[in-house]
């Protein structure tokens, strides 16, 4: 980062992708955070000239609040790599890795972390019959955010009809039951375990709208299970080449105990807006959301 006492920082946000509302939510929270830290603060919206918009503004540092595809992927990272402006969050192979999300289960089946069985499928194979006993879930491998995602309920006699918007390869896992547990990682510490609680599935309005989940944290579970939620974020952290800030999912069915917890995924880019988890985790570690965002600011580099 500049060495300048007010460093230019600009926030991306917005973009193309199926995110581009959550990531403007996050964007503007964050901006609004920065400044109160007394950062030079410019909002960005993430478009197709970004790269001469970036080149006019001449920042010191890009704060990536885009979520999803393009900005989440490595495509914006490797942009900021050939502009040379230090960025928040992981590089270009992280990014790429941890958004795959077949990929991400096969660097977490290879670092000894546990998952549920999972394969890829074309859409019109899915649509014309079960590839996978029920119960299973169907969703895009290069997405976040519950987008698209379709659950496949035990018993079921059809298979899903998936809309003609979902990728022509899908993801394409069994369905894991119980208790949604997560952690963000912050440098190289886990914070803390949070529980998710939902009236039903745990969708993109129960993410993002008000009232759609409840948080627990710390999460009533026993010590094993928190302490294996701590050590598996970091491995995955770890394991994907993960930078700065990143959120790893998790499964937890209680009756079976510690072999009952799988991990989802990670998110290279957890949402921070008002009813986000990283920066309720951070504020339970005593780390305020100005102070979470300067950290990131302060974090960010080329070459990750």
């Amino acid at each position: 980062m500049s060495s300048r006492a007010n460093p230019k920082v600009a926030v991306l946000m917005g973009g193309p992708s199926a995110e581009r509302q959550v990531s403007l939510s996050s964007g503007r929270e964050c901006a609004a955070a920065l400044r109160d830290e007394g950062f030079e603060v410019h909002e960005v919206d993430a478009g197709r000239d970004l790269a001469s918009v970036l080149a006019e503004l001449s920042p010191d540092v890009c704060f990536n609040a885009l979520h999803g595809r393009w900005g989440e992927d490595g495509c914006v990272q490797g942009l900021l790599e050939w502009l040379g402006i230090p960025y928040t969050h992981s590089g270009v192979l992280a990014s790429a890795l941890a958004m795959d999300k077949e990929r991400t289960k096969d660097v977490y089946r290879r670092h000894g972390l546990p998952v549920v069985e999972s394969m890829l499928a074309s859409r019109d194979e899915v649509r014309s019959r079960h590839v996978m006993e029920p119960p299973y879930v169907v969703k895009p491998f290069n997405e976040g955010s519950s987008v698209g995602v379709y659950l496949v309920s035990e018993g079921a006699n059809e298979p899903p009809q998936l809309s003609d918007d979902m990728p022509e390869t899908v993801m394409v896992e069994a369905f894991a039951p119980g208790r949604e547990l997560t952690t963000t990682v912050v440098g190289d510490r886990a914070l803390c375990v949070t529980d998710i609680l939902t009236d039903g599935w745990y969708d993109y309005d129960a993410k993002y709208k008000p009232g759609g989940s409840r948080h627990v944290l710390p999460a009533d579970v026993p010590e094993e299970i928190t302490a294996a939620c701590l050590d598996y974020a970091v491995r995955a952290h770890n394991a994907l080449g993960c930078r700065g800030v990143s959120r790893t999912d998790f499964r937890w069915d209680e009756s079976k105990g510690l072999d009952g917890l799988i991990l989802l995924e990670t998110n290279t880019q957890p949402g921070m807006t008002p009813t986000s988890l990283t920066p309720e985790q951070a504020a339970h570690t005593g780390m305020s959301f100005g102070e979470l965002c300067r950290w990131m600011v302060e974090d960010a580099s080329c070459h990750r």
